[in-house]
């Protein structure tokens, strides 16, 4: 998901003072080649996007915002002067696309290069003068939506506070003044030799990009280099750690986590997280890799398998002066059986009654081995094969009900949406697709029965994407199931990917490829999935809005939208029990401990991110910094985590750097209970309830309706 994020290319410091001399930057120029693939990725995307695109001064005008959010999202580095000096092109960019005409591109970038090269000297000769940590301001680290600098006394200032703050991070990890120096003043080295290795190939993606995503969020251009990136993060058989990589401010971020890989079993590394540096194995210098390009950062972390690479990571849910963690991982095969379904059984306790057994499936992505079904492999592998063996083996354990986790699933194979949902409906269609030209297809299921016809919940979160929505959405339609969790991601198209090279001259070098958008899904009640996502029946506390998530928050996705409705018929109509679902997991939600905990994470995280800036008095950053260790150890203590019940050998951590603090922490959070599954679980256990008692369910539905205010119902 938010691949323009991989394309951004955010450059913070970069250096021109120091002893040891630094390359500069060259004027670039666009070539024929190049020229070329303007030429065709201009007529395929005018032409072929699912969206009605028109090559005008409206669209001129949002390349041009685009290419400057992607060179200079932070607005660190232009100034007012020279944004206004572009404005000439902001009408025109859409004739010189006809005419592949590149120069307004490159002429912007190399104004840019040279404001970055400008910058970094000032950085990097800030590091020679003494800060006083005693005056009281401010540091303003999210200016994306702030003015460009009036001049360079502005911007000046902006970069003053901001090398401050790079000092003063490193101070309150206790590092030495020299090794601070030194460290920062090899960061700003590192930003500019960057900058001026680009070729014009990158300001070739930079710019197509810009023209991609002003159409639509999903379709970019990838150079020869990002397709072979592309290529192998979709191959099972990667080396690595499993993890897609995208872009948030100046750090390399943690876009998700592949299901089966090495980080994933690691468990430490989360999606949201940031990278702070890279190093090769356990004892290999951490290279600083902030403001990196993000498949630099890649390089880094590929490699060879049973090899390690260790990530120095700032965890979301801790600022920007947080804690640091470092991880070691061990590279290794992303492999289609660690992907596979898995299942589990929980038993919610009952009073006076043995306790019910909940079913449930861990499903991390749609797979399928397209190979081996095509060969008609007897034991070829798929999700609908898995879950319906899992179902047997669930059943053949006494289950009462199933709880089906997608979380954190970001689709896959349409074709295992599809036949998935007909384990848990008789036949009809499952999801409708209309292309570019408006003709609407179905996905059907054609199997008659049912491999699980009782109470179902679907558990979803804001990554469960695509194939997932898919799904979700059936079951929801056909009032087959319950979904429980956070709205979803809201991706409801499809794309393909086009190979420029097949339209160019055999003899002329790879010009790169197109991933474009050319459908879009909806569900079986004519609403789409695209956008709003689905939305739950019953939903579970999370941390900020959901506008601010999924494809909600990404610039120019396209709107929901509906069609007609398929002909289908409802398994059952769900209202009432949902209803009272809801209100007996309201109750829990206000006396259970544990979401009091969680309900106090989300508003500490919530407070963290609606924060702008951060103080640069040492005094107070300190105190920031001791309020937030002192509620986590009050939390340990709170859950039972108490440091008496950890092995001797990690209490001594506890005098060791604060990356080994952190990684014994990690374990012992790890090891928690599920919150959330435990609670879907709860929730199908009061389905049972309900739907085997029908005066039970009529009562309380009868107390619901007449005092909806009330506090509980007995």
């Amino acid at each position: 998901m938010k691949l323009q994020k991989i394309l951004i290319l955010l450059l913070l410091a970069a250096p021109a003072w120091a002893v040891v001399p630094v390359e500069q930057p060259v004027t670039l120029k666009p070539s024929m080649e190049q020229r070329f693939a303007s030429n065709l990725a201009t007529k395929f995307l005018t032409n072929w996007h699912y969206k009605d695109t028109q090559l005008d001064d409206r669209l001129s005008s949002d390349i041009l915002d685009g290419y400057l959010q992607l060179l200079d999202p932070n607005r660190s580095y232009f100034l007012a002067a020279d944004v206004e000096s572009f404005e000439r092109f902001r009408g025109g960019l859409d004739d010189a696309l006809r005419h592949s005409d590149l120069a307004p591109a490159f002429e912007i970038f190399n104004v840019y290069t040279d404001r970055v090269v400008s910058r970094v000297a000032y950085a990097r000769n800030q590091l020679k003068q003494p800060f006083d940590f005693t005056v009281d301001e401010q540091y303003e680290f999210d200016r994306s939506e702030s003015d460009w600098a009036r001049d360079s006394a502005e911007l000046d200032e902006i970069w003053r506070k901001r090398v401050k703050n790079d000092v003063l991070r490193l101070k309150l990890t206790d590092k030495e003044e020299q090794a601070i120096t030194e460290t920062l003043d090899e960061r700003y080295q590192n930003l500019q030799r960057r900058i001026v290795e680009l070729n014009s190939d990158d300001i070739f993606q930079f710019f197509m990009n810009a023209f991609a995503q002003a159409i639509e969020p999903h379709t970019a251009y990838l150079s020869p280099r990002s397709s072979e990136n592309f290529e192998i993060s979709m191959s099972l058989s990667l080396e690595g750690i499993g993890a897609l990589l995208g872009r948030e401010s100046e750090y390399t971020s943690i876009q998700s986590v592949v299901p089966g890989g090495p980080a994933e079993k690691d468990g430490r590394l989360k999606a949201g997280d940031r990278l702070l540096a890279v190093g090769q194995g356990r004892d290999g210098k951490l290279v600083d890799v902030i403001g990196w390009r993000v498949d630099d950062v890649v390089d880094l972390i590929r490699g060879p398998k049973d090899t390690v690479v260790r990530l120095e990571v700032l965890h979301e849910d801790v600022g920007i002066d947080g804690p640091s963690t470092v991880i070691d991982i061990v590279r290794n095969e992303v492999k289609l059986e660690e992907q596979a379904a898995k299942s589990e059984l929980i038993e919610v306790p009952r009073e006076g009654e043995e306790p019910l057994k909940i079913g449930v499936i861990d499903l991390p992505v749609f797979y399928l081995d397209f190979n081996g079904r095509a060969m008609n492999r007897p034991d070829y592998r798929s999700t609908t094969r898995d879950v319906r063996r899992l179902i047997g083996e669930l059943k053949s354990e006494g289950i009462s009900g199933l709880v089906i986790d997608l979380r954190n699933n970001g689709g896959g194979s349409l074709l295992e949406a599809t036949t998935l949902t007909g384990l848990f409906i008789d036949q009809g269609p499952v999801v409708q697709v209309r292309n570019s030209s408006g003709r609407v297809s179905t996905e059907e299921d054609t199997d008659p029965g049912m491999a699980w016809e009782g109470p179902l919940a679907v558990l979803v979160n804001r990554y469960s994407a695509s194939a997932s929505e898919i799904f979700a959405a059936a079951i929801q339609d056909y009032g087959r199931g319950v979904v429980i969790g956070e709205t979803t991601f809201g991706k409801g198209t499809v794309q393909s990917l086009l190979d420029l090279d097949d339209y160019a001259p055999t003899d002329s070098p790879s010009i790169g490829q197109l991933k474009i958008t050319m459908a879009q899904f909806f569900r079986v009640n004519g609403g789409s999935t695209q956008n709003k996502g689905v939305v739950p029946d019953i939903t579970f506390p999370s941390a900020g809005e959901p506008q601010e998530h999924g494809e909600r928050s990404l610039t120019n996705a396209l709107p929901w939208t509906s069609i007609d409705a398929a002909e289908y018929k409802p398994a059952d109509d769900l209202g009432r029990m949902l209803a009272v679902a809801d209100f007996r997991y309201q109750n829990r939600k206000a006396t259970d401990q544990e979401f009091e905990w969680l309900l106090s994470d989300i508003g500490e995280y919530n407070k963290e991110r609606d924060q702008m800036s951060v103080s640069l008095l040492e005094t107070v950053r300190r105190d920031e910094m001791k309020d937030h260790e002192a509620r986590r150890k009050a939390r340990k203590q709170q859950r039972g985590d108490d440091e008496s019940l950890v092995p001797e050998d990690e209490l001594a951590m506890d005098s060791e750097p604060e990356e080994d603090t952190s990684e014994a922490e990690s374990e012992t959070e790890t090891s928690r209970p599920d919150l959330l599954l435990r609670e879907s679980a709860r929730i199908v256990a009061d389905m049972v309830e309900l739907g085997s008692d029908g005066q039970l369910l009529a009562q309380e539905f009868s107390l619901l309706i007449k005092a909806p205010e009330s506090g509980t119902i007995n």
